[in-house]
């Protein structure tokens, strides 16, 4: 029975269960679920535990967009259920593998339907189909699925509600957890449709759908009578299953969530799982171009503050995007696209060539630039098309009441990006237009003369911008490990004339990495797969530890402090003063 269950849709809820920043604990075939209505309306049905210590979400925080454990707090995204957040480890972007077990949800007759693994679309109920629908209250009842059916087909109800005035009914079992029930009196004719969920093997709940929806002092007096004839039902049939045989009860099987995203070669050679279609392209300021991007197959993957992806265009290259989104806006990405004057195909192919309707390759969502929660005040620095990573971050910072400033250097008014975000951030952002270097750096000396203990600062736009915005901060007694920055490129002019040994050691390899080459393309033409992303020493996704030798640094990713220790490598750019490296790879 249960296995056959396993592919039925079921009524778990009712949508009157499912209020706005509320959570619901239903259960299916022995599983434990957390049922919970986003602000967008989506309703998300996962595994009710938390990753981490296995509480049940139900008891934690629904706060519209990610739902919050109680224990630890960490936080899972609307739709993806992605872990998002980690407060015991601020620094770090929660891997995407931290991802919770989801099942589908529909919602339909004033029910929330879902399944283990449900075949097909949800049927038909022609009785309900066209009518304002009533949902009676669920009756829990102590007993197997098939003894609540037998006495659900001897089940007689009142149309106008009086106990003493039952009509004559016909059945008909729909499948083997539903029936409907008609009441033919005086030539009119009233169905009820009730679903029995198999919550255990000795544990049911009715849930029924009468096909009109009566007003006033009558819907009243018909949910009442129901009410109270279906706890007569229950009672009943509870009676009887104490003389049963007792049963086992159903083990729910806890899995690893699956991942189904294909590995696919791109003609860069580097990896694009996904697929995604350009839902909407519109111009947001001068020279930037918006595009809201739409999964064709899977979900969206869960993404944080900070994320950027690769998208690999259909001419071969392969260009790094900051997605904008709100935290739990995880129906499709948004991104901002500027037209470099400069360009070698990329901005140019997305801003003249792609279309609306158009498919594009891209990567899951890496974060090397994520944003802390456990700060007194945030400072955002951004520089032209640098805004789009700041608005996410914006955004999350305003929805968890965390202190910020939002500082926002363009040329003109023009020039600023997304302005219906903007507007929504209200006096959080600071615009500061058309300002030359000099007064840019008198700005910056302003804004960052007064550090105090956890306040973060995060900057992102033209080289020479991020450049100041860290010596002035460094002048002004901010330490290293509260400056984050992000580049667009690496701003070093790189030499790649040395040549040099690295030795792997946990693959117990020693590799030539001769004038001309990187590390990182040695490694690759060595079969090691070293993921990457800019691969210019911008976005910190090739780094790997150093355990011995000293690395000749020419990214712009690692700060100072970072380069002097030596510890970490950019293997994209970054080579060896040293004759030797080892590397923890």
């Amino acid at each position: 029975m249960t296995e056959s269950f396993k592919n039925l849709w079921h009524p778990i809820a009712s949508s009157e269960d499912l209020q706005y920043r509320h959570i619901f604990q239903g259960q299916l075939l022995g599983r434990e679920l957390a049922l919970w209505r986003a602000d967008d309306d989506f309703v998300n049905v996962w595994e009710n535990r938390c990753l981490h210590r296995g509480l049940r979400l139900s008891i934690g925080q629904n706060d519209g967009l990610e739902l919050r454990c109680q224990y630890h707090g960490w936080r899972y995204a609307n739709r993806s259920a992605g872990c998002t957040y980690i407060p015991a480890h601020p620094v770090d972007a929660p891997a995407r593998t931290i991802c919770n077990r989801t099942f589908p949800s529909v919602e339909r007759y004033g029910l929330i339907w879902s399944g283990e693994d449900p075949v097909g679309e949800l049927p038909e109920i022609e009785a309900l189909e066209n009518s304002e629908t009533l949902v009676l209250r669920s009756i829990s009842v102590n007993a197997p699925i098939e003894l609540v059916l037998g006495h659900l087909a001897n089940y007689r109800f009142s149309i106008t509600g009086d106990p003493d005035n039952f009509t004559t009914t016909s059945r008909n079992f729909l499948d083997e957890r539903s029936i409907s029930l008609t009441a033919t009196p005086d030539g009119g004719e009233l169905t009820v449709v009730f679903f029995v969920q198999p919550v255990d093997s000795n544990r049911s709940v009715i849930r029924g759908a009468l096909c009109n929806n009566p007003l006033g002092a009558e819907r009243l007096r018909t949910l009442r009578h129901h009410n109270e004839e279906l706890s007569r039902l229950r009672d009943m049939v509870e009676l009887e299953a104490l003389d049963g045989p007792p049963l086992e009860p159903m083990v729910a099987t806890i899995e690893q969530v699956p991942v189904s995203l294909s590995e696919v070669e791109t003609p860069s050679g580097r990896k694009a799982p996904l697929r995604v279609k350009v839902l909407r392209k519109w111009v947001t300021a001068e020279d930037i171009v918006g595009l809201e991007l739409e999964s064709i197959g899977e979900p969206l993957p869960t993404h944080q503050p900070g994320a950027h992806i690769d998208v690999h265009l259909p001419n071969g290259l392969v260009r790094q995007y900051s997605l904008t989104n709100a935290p739990g806006d995880g129906l499709l990405y948004r991104l901002g696209v500027k037209l470099e004057s400069d360009s070698r195909g990329g901005s140019e192919f997305l801003h003249e060539t792609a279309k609306e309707g158009d498919v594009l390759a891209i990567s899951e969502p890496r974060n090397n630039f994520p944003l802390r929660r456990d700060t007194v005040k945030t400072i955002l620095i951004a520089g032209g098309i640098g805004i789009t990573p700041l608005l996410s971050m914006a955004q999350t910072l305003r929805k968890d009441k965390l202190d910020y400033e939002l500082h926002y250097f363009a040329q003109a008014e023009g020039h600023l990006a997304f302005p219906e975000i903007l507007r929504k951030l209200d006096d959080s952002v600071v615009l500061h237009l058309g300002l030359s270097p000099d007064e840019t750096k008198g700005e910056l000396a302003v804004l960052l003369a007064e550090y105090e203990t956890a306040m973060h600062i995060y900057a992102c736009g033209p080289g020479p911008m991020l450049e100041a915005t860290r010596h002035i901060a460094s002048d002004f007694g901010w330490p290293d490990e509260a400056v984050h920055f992000e580049y667009f490129q690496n701003t070093i002019e790189l030499d790649s004339s040395s040549s040099f040994e690295v030795s792997l050691a946990r693959s117990a390899l020693t590799l030539e990495v001769p004038s001309g080459k990187t590390i990182l393309e040695v490694l690759r033409d060595n079969g090691i797969a070293l993921m990457s992303s800019c691969e210019q020493g911008a976005c910190g996704t090739c780094e790997v530890a150093v355990i011995e030798g000293e690395p000749e640094h020419q990214d712009v990713y690692l700060n100072d402090s970072e380069k002097l220790a030596g510890q970490r490598i950019m293997t994209c750019v970054s080579r060896a003063k040293s004759s030797h490296l080892v590397l923890d790879i």
